[in-house]
């Protein structure tokens, strides 16, 4: 690898290693990047849903079961979604603690790896 003074930097097993896991961990933060895109729609669609059964003067109403819509009580239905928003909202949590962790991982990685290559490596979005 040419460094830019024309000396040659030696790639070792150690430095590979750490260029593998920053793609991983690239890899990995997009993918919760549409993670916790698709866990804030559900949990703004859980949130309409739980407004429009306050409006409603039903008392029984639809509710969505696989593909299947049933006719439950209100209340039962009000109870489902309150548990659909709390674990959505847990699940969003345990998403965006994960996405910090990954980002100071690669943070240290870059350090590291900016650190031996300087601009003989990108490791930036383009």
């Amino acid at each position: 690898m040419q460094q830019g003074g024309g000396s040659e930097t030696e790639v070792t097993w150690e430095d590979q290693q750490n260029i593998n896991k920053f793609g991983r961990l690239n890899n990995r933060f997009h993918e919760l990047e549409d993670e916790i895109k698709f866990a804030k729609e559900s949990k703004d669609n859980l949130e309409d849903a739980s407004n429009e059964l306050i409006l409603t003067d039903e008392e029984v109403v639809r509710f969505q079961i696989g593909e299947v819509f049933a006719h439950v009580p209100k209340e039962e239905v009000e109870s489902r979604i309150e548990e659909m928003q709390e674990a959505t909202s847990k699940s969003l949590e345990k998403l965006e603690e994960e996405k910090e962790s990954i980002l100071a991982q690669m943070a240290e990685l870059k350090k590291i790896l900016y650190g031996k290559f300087k601009d003989s490596i990108n490791l930036e979005e383009d």
